[in-house]
């Protein structure tokens, strides 16, 4: 009996004294299980935050990369593919026409909320932290909601610099103020390699095709009839002619695009007419409208066929402009040496 009782005796005391050692490895701050290793990458994006990205008089920081970002309008969309952050995207909206070829498969898994603007209700279901628009239409009350509001609720946004509401604020057409939008986007990313990445591609094509339209006339048709809405001098349209080597018929209109007429396009008589084609106005019809009448049919360019056909989204300032440029310049060099 008593060595029974020493037993437990013993063994109580032990308890307790593996319970004071315990407590008092804890206090003693006795090493603890290791946590998970913070990987390079990791480390790098945390170096490069917090970020400022501003543009159209709204500052916005971010302390980390956006992890639900909704697009509205088809630039902030291809930008966003072309830099492969689709995997960052809750939805998108608003396309012109189709995405790039190269992209579409990106696209395919990145949620389309609506044809055009989604409503202020399907927008707020997304529980998007990050908001990216091409047009400042996108950040009304209605839609999006104003970029001041969505700040007071927790939510970035970004508005391309091409599509301020205020034009003071908006930059001249360059392609260098394309790459700096895509630059924007890929440093709230925490990704601004890819950015480089895209321009030194873009680069280099522009660098491919600078001759291939030397010593032609070119007359960009956006649409209209009555009057042609045409490409001017100082926008998007006249730096993918600038970027082959072409000269613009109406170069000397200021703007992105202006109304032209048609006395000045029979007394320039093109050698080239670019047509955009869009949904609101194919490149179809603008060939039927030049073949049935019997004036501009007679042009020289319409005599030859020596037509140019883009998409509206590759006629915008935005990522797909170079692709508009490359697109015209196999077109032109596709035509018969007598166009």
């Amino acid at each position: 009996m008593t060595v029974t009782h020493i037993t437990r005796r013993t063994q109580l005391y032990a308890g307790v004294a593996a319970a004071v050692a315990l407590a008092l490895t804890g206090c003693t701050g006795a090493p603890e299980a290791s946590p998970p290793e913070t990987t390079a990458e990791e480390t790098t994006e945390a170096a490069h935050f917090p970020v400022e990205i501003a543009s159209c008089g709204h500052t916005t920081t971010l302390d980390a990369a956006p992890t639900k970002a909704l697009t509205l309008n088809q630039g902030a969309t291809e930008v966003m593919l072309a830099l492969g952050l689709e995997g960052s995207m809750v939805g998108t909206a608003y396309l012109d026409d189709a995405v790039a070829p190269e992209w579409q498969a990106a696209f395919d898994g990145v949620p389309v909320l609506s044809d055009e603007y989604p409503s202020h209700e399907v927008i707020l279901a997304t529980e998007s932290d990050f908001i990216y628009a091409s047009y400042g239409s996108a950040f009304e009350a209605e839609v999006a909601g104003t970029q001041e509001e969505l700040a007071a609720a927790g939510i970035s946004s970004y508005l391309s610099p091409f599509g301020c509401n205020d034009r003071e604020l908006r930059p001249q057409a360059s392609f260098d103020a394309v790459w700096d939008e895509i630059s924007t986007v890929a440093d709230a990313f925490g990704v601004p390699e890819r950015a480089a990445e895209v321009r030194q591609s873009q680069e280099a094509t522009l660098e491919s095709i600078a001759t291939a339209g030397d010593g032609l006339s070119v007359l960009w048709w956006d649409s209209g009839t009555d009057a042609p809405f045409v490409g001017a001098g100082t926008g998007a349209p006249q730096l993918v002619i600038d970027a082959v080597g072409a000269t613009n018929i109406f170069g000397d209109l200021d703007g992105n695009w202006a109304d032209g007429n048609w006395e000045d396009v029979l007394a320039a008589d093109p050698d080239v007419i670019v047509l955009i084609d869009a949904s609101w106005d194919t490149a179809d019809d603008k060939k039927t409208h030049l073949k049935g009448d019997p004036v501009l049919s007679q042009l020289t360019a319409v005599q030859n066929e020596a037509y140019a056909v883009l998409p509206f989204s590759e006629s915008t300032a935005g990522v797909r402009l170079v692709y508009g440029a490359k697109s015209l310049a196999d077109q032109i060099s596709a035509l018969p040496s007598d166009s």
